[in-house]
């Protein structure tokens, strides 16, 4: 992509730019610096977008943005222009270079992390239509705090049905089922506590004892009878009144456990007060739930964000014309950081086919309320 300046032009980093990224990182950032294995792994990726701004055969700057697999997000993850070449609007140049990629690329939202101190490129931001959605302390190498700013890059901004959900990250590799229900409730009660006793204790009451491999995760009915317990109206929407996850596990030992654990499920269900809905939560009925302010909780299947077909909770943040967004408590700390995996837009096209998990195409999603009184 070339600027209207012709003497500028914006293209895809090429191995061959390795030693000048190298110096340009050198001499724009003295902390937090990307490394010459960083940026070999960034071209050759198909996850993510460099683009460099040349001139004369000379690199003058380059943008990095990741994209998340299954997600309409992007998020610019680093952004330098050579000092040389300050006052030239490279900058403005690269990001309205990475928008239309990211644009291309099938992502609504484009969000990026900036010091606070860095007055000169939050204007940049914000004239360029960035506008500040949280904060983060101690987020750089010196210490320095970091803004966190957002922009939907497709269509104009349009209102919807957001909630201030607090994100907490699952301890375990089975539990996010705990962890989403935490989020859920404590989004509704700030009193209630988002701790790894509460995580675990939620867990032992909710457990399905077993799943696809290992420890077993989390059955919807478990967890509605948890959150009843803690003082909240539940309704649980489930598309089948078959034991659940039964094709997850091999041996018919496991399927008889499993069988078990649903019945003892659903007679607890029944004493405790859950609605138990045995249709699925329809798009629109999710909506309004959100819309009321509810707290709503959905399985997905995690194969259109990691390739894998596991059974995995989410909690709802909020709503638009076309995405969900949702809080995910799992964090892949080899590549991410806390803010991908909060407010996560979805198109509500894909959200769908996600929220089918498995062979029987199970649908299951909790709606919380708080219990006045």
């Amino acid at each position: 992509m070339a600027s209207t300046d012709a003497v500028i032009d914006y293209r895809a980093a090429k191995q061959s730019d390795l030693d000048a990224l190298v110096a340009l990182e050198h001499s724009c950032f003295q902390y937090d610096r990307l490394s010459r294995r960083s940026f070999r792994h960034h071209i050759r990726s198909t996850k993510r977008d460099l683009t460099v701004a040349e001139r004369a055969g000379h690199l003058l700057g380059y943008g990095l943005v990741l994209y998340h697999q299954g997600t309409r997000l992007a998020r610019m993850y680093s952004l330098a222009v050579s000092p040389d070449a300050r006052g030239l609007g490279l900058g403005r140049g690269l990001m309205q270079a990475l928008e239309h990629n990211a644009r291309r690329a099938g992502r609504h939202y484009m969000r990026l992390e900036v010091a606070m101190n860095n007055t000169g490129a939050i204007a940049l931001y914000e004239s360029e239509g960035y506008r500040p959605f949280g904060e983060y302390l101690d987020y750089y190498e010196d210490h320095s705090n970091a803004l966190r700013m957002h922009k939907r890059i497709r269509r104009a901004p349009v209102e919807g049905h957001f909630q201030d959900v607090p994100w907490y990250p699952q301890s375990t590799e089975f539990t996010c089922g705990p962890a989403s229900l935490l989020m859920g409730m404590a989004s509704l009660d700030p009193k209630s506590e988002c701790s790894l006793t509460h995580e675990l204790d939620l867990w032992r009451e909710a457990t399905t004892i077993f799943m696809t491999s290992g420890h077993g995760g989390c059955h919807p009915l478990g967890l509605g009878v948890a959150a009843v317990n803690r003082g909240f109206q539940v309704q649980v929407f489930l598309s089948t009144d078959e034991p659940l996850f039964l094709d997850g596990v091999r041996s018919d030992h496991k399927k008889t456990i499993l069988r078990e654990v649903h019945e003892q499920f659903v007679t607890q269900a029944q004493g405790s007060g859950v609605q138990v809905v045995y249709e699925p939560l329809s798009l629109i009925e999710l909506e309004q739930a959100v819309a009321q302010g509810a707290a709503v909780m959905v399985l997905v299947s995690t194969y259109r964000l990691d390739g894998k077909k596991a059974p995995h909770w989410v909690v709802l943040t909020g709503i638009d014309d076309d995405c969900l967004f949702v809080h995910d408590p799992d964090i892949d700390e080899n590549e991410q950081i806390a803010a991908d995996c909060q407010h996560i837009p979805i198109a509500k096209d894909d959200f769908d086919k996600m929220a089918a998990f498995g062979v029987q195409r199970l649908r299951a999603a909790l709606v919380l309320r708080y219990q006045q009184g």
